[in-house]
C-alpha cells in the first residue's frame, strides 16, 4: 500500500486516442519485490480488477491520469466517484515507504491523492515507517530524514494539511489499537498464502502487514465512508485482504436468500435459476415449494444443469429437506458477530414482513442495498465499525529512463524530486526513447512512442493538464514528423523547469510542514 512502487518497461500496444501510455512485463504482484505486468488484461482476467475507461465518465472532473489511461484500473471505486458526485463524504489514504528520494514514480500517487481532496475527499497521507524499518531495514535516523522529503513533495505539490491527516505508523496509536483488533481476524496460513511468508519471515514484517490493513481501513473510524486506495497494481495483495477483513469484522453479511436455509454460491445461482423458470400458479395453492423446485431439478438432464455432482446433491437435500416450505426470495441479515443487542436491535429495525431464526433474520420487503445500509447502522449505534470494503485505483508502472524498471536504487533509471534541475535535464537527454535507428527510417514508420520512456514522461508528468499536448507529441512521434534529438530536448526543458518549480515550492512548505500535525522525528531512535 505504499507509494514506492517498482516502475517497470512498457511493452508495445494499441494506442489510447487520448495519447495514453503503455504497459510492463509479466503479471507478479509483489508489495515487496519487483513486480512486472506486461499485458494489464492479465489483472482483469487473474485478479478481478476491473477497467477503469467503463465507469470514466461516472467520475466528475476526471484527472489526466484517468484520461490518459495511465489509471487503468479500480476495486470497486464506482461508490467513490458517486460520493464524489453528490458531495457526500469519501476518503482518500495512500502511504509511502521512506526508502530512498522520492521521484517522479511517487508523483503519480501524490497526484491522485491531492486531487480526490481536491474533489472533497477527506485526504490522509502516512509514511510507513513500521513497513521501512522491519521489510527493509531501515534505520529510524534514515527513516527521519526520507519522511520529511516526502512530505515536503506532498504539500508542494498541493496537499492541504489544514483539510487533510498526515502521520506515520510509528506514533498513531488509534491505527495502532486497531491493527491488534483485526490481527485476530488473520491468521499465519493466510499470510503464506498470499504473501509467500515462511518460517524465516519475522514477527514485524507480519505486524507492518496487519499496521497496513489497520491504515487502509484507518479513515472510516469516524464513520464508515466509501474509501480510495491509489496505488501501482503490486500493492492490490494488500488492498484484497483489507477488503476481506473489513468484511470480516462487520456484525452481519447481508445476502439474498429464497428459503430458510442456506445455500453456497453454486446452489444459490441454480435455485435462483428455476425460481425464475417455475410458474407459482402450476402448482397447488399457487405457492411455489421447495418440493417443487427439488423435483423441477431432478427432471432436468444433468447435461443442462452444468452444475458439479456433489453440488447438485447437496442442493438437492436442503430442499428435500425443507419439503413445502414456499419458495420465496428475500434479503437475509446472517448474524456473524453481532451482540445480542446488535441482533435484537436489528429485528427492531426492520420493517415489514419477517421472519427471525436463531442465526438470521429474512426481510421480504427490503432490497439488498437498503438491508446493507440498515445492518450498517444498527452496526454503528451498538459499538461496531461498519466497515465499508475499501476501494482502490492502479495506475501503470512508468519505465525507467535508461529501460526496464524504474528503481531507487538506480539512479539513472529514475529523476528524484530532489535532483538539481541540470541533472534533471540531462537525465532525460540521456534517456533510451523508442526511436528508429536513424532520422530517415523514423520519418518514414516513426517512432515507437508506446515503447519510449521520454513519451511516458510527457504522458506522467510534463503534459499536465494539456490533453491535446500530449496527444500532439504522440501523434507526430508515430507519425514521423518528430525526432528523437528534439523530442528529448523539449522533454529535458520542461523537466527542468518542473523541477525548478518544484523545488521552489518545497521551500515555501517549509513552515507548514513545521506547523502539521505529525512527528517529524521518530522517538524510536537506535
Amino acid at each position: 500500500m505504499t507509494g514506492d512502487e517498482p516502475v517497470e518497461e512498457s511493452e508495445s500496444g494499441e494506442p489510447l486516442a487520448d495519447g495514453g501510455a503503455a504497459g510492463a512485463d509479466d503479471v507478479a504482484l509483489d508489495p515487496w519485490g519487483s513486480s512486472a505486468v506486461s499485458d494489464y488484461r492479465k489483472l482483469f482476467e487473474e485478479f478481478g480488477i476491473e477497467e477503469f475507461d467503463e465507469l470514466l465518465e461516472e467520475v466528475p472532473n476526471p484527472h489526466y491520469l484517468m484520461r490518459r489511461g495511465v489509471i487503468f484500473g479500480h476495486r470497486d471505486y464506482r461508490p467513490v466517484a458517486e460520493a464524489l458526485r453528490k458531495g457526500e463524504d469519501a476518503a482518500v489514504l495512500s502511504g509511502f515507504m521512506p526508502t530512498g528520494d522520492p521521484h517522479i514514480g511517487h508523483k503519480l500517487v501524490f497526484d491522485e491523492i491531492i486531487w480526490h481532496q481536491q474533489q472533497g475527499a477527506d485526504a490522509y497521507g502516512l509514511i510507513a515507517d513500521l513497513e521501512a524499518n522491519s521489510a527493509r531495514g531501515m534505520s529510524w535516523d534514515e527513516i527521519d530524514e526520507h519522511a520529511r522529503d516526502y512530505l515536503l513533495s506532498l504539500l508542494a505539490l498541493g496537499f492541504d494539511p489544514d483539510e487533510g491527516t498526515l502521520y506515520r505508523q510509528s506514533t498513531n496509536r488509534e491505527v495502532q489499537d486497531l491493527a491488534f483488533e483485526i490481527g485476530a481476524d488473520a491468521n499465519f496460513s493466510e499470510f503464506q498464502a498470499i504473501y509467500g511468508f515462511d518460517g524465516e519471515t519475522d514477527v514485524s514484517h507480519m505486524q507492518s502487514v496487519v499496521t497496513q490493513m489497520a491504515d487502509i481501513l484507518y479513515p472510516q473510524l469516524e464513520g464508515a465512508k466509501p474509501t480510495v486506495i491509489p496505488v501501482g497494481p503490486d500493492q492490490d495483495p494488500h488492498v484484497r485482504l483489507a477488503r476481506d477483513l473489513a468484511e470480516r469484522t462487520r456484525f452481519f453479511k447481508v445476502s439474498k436468500a429464497y428459503a430458510s436455509f442456506e445455500l453456497d454460491p453454486d446452489e444459490h445461482e441454480l435455485v435462483a435459476d428455476f425460481h425464475e423458470k417455475l410458474d407459482p400458479a402450476d402448482f397447488d395453492d399457487d405457492a411455489l415449494r421447495c418440493v417443487h423446485v427439488a423435483e423441477a431439478i431432478e427432471e432436468t438432464p444433468l447435461e443442462e444443469l452444468a452444475v458439479p455432482a456433489d453440488t447438485l446433491s447437496s442442493v438437492l437435500t436442503k430442499l428435500e429437506e425443507a419439503g413445502m416450505e414456499p419458495v420465496r426470495p428475500r434479503t437475509r441479515f446472517f448474524d456473524r458477530r453481532a451482540t445480542d443487542e446488535a441482533f435484537d436491535a436489528l429485528i427492531d429495525a426492520i420493517d415489514g414482513e419477517k421472519r427471525v431464526y436463531e442465526n438470521h433474520v429474512d426481510a421480504f420487503e427490503l432490497e439488498v442495498g437498503e438491508a446493507e445500509e440498515l445492518a450498517r447502522e444498527v452496526e454503528v449505534e451498538n459499538g461496531g465499525y461498519g466497515f465499508r470494503p475499501p476501494s482502490s485505483i492502479y495506475h501503470r508502472f512508468m519505465t525507467g529512463l535508461t529501460g526496464g524498471k524504474m528503481s531507487s536504487s538506480v539512479p539513472a533509471s529514475h529523476i528524484s524530486l530532489l535532483d538539481d534541475p541540470e541533472k534533471g535535464y540531462d537525465k532525460v537527454k540521456s534517456a533510451t526513447t523508442g526511436g528508429r535507428e536513424t532520422a530517415e527510417e523514423q520519418r518514414e514508420k516513426g517512432g515507437k512512442a508506446d515503447e519510449c520512456p521520454v513519451y511516458e514522461l510527457y504522458a506522467y508528468l510534463l503534459a499536465g493538464d494539456d490533453d491535446e499536448f500530449a496527444k500532439r507529441v504522440y501523434d507526430e512521434c508515430v507519425g514521423g514528423e518528430r525526432l528523437c534529438g528534439d523530442c528529448k530536448e523539449q522533454a529535458a526543458q520542461l523537466m527542468k523547469e518542473f523541477l525548478e518549480e518544484h523545488q521552489e515550492k518545497r521551500a515555501e512548505v517549509e513552515e507548514l510542514l513545521e506547523e502539521a500535525d505529525i512527528e517529524l522525528e521518530s522517538p524510536r531512535k537506535t
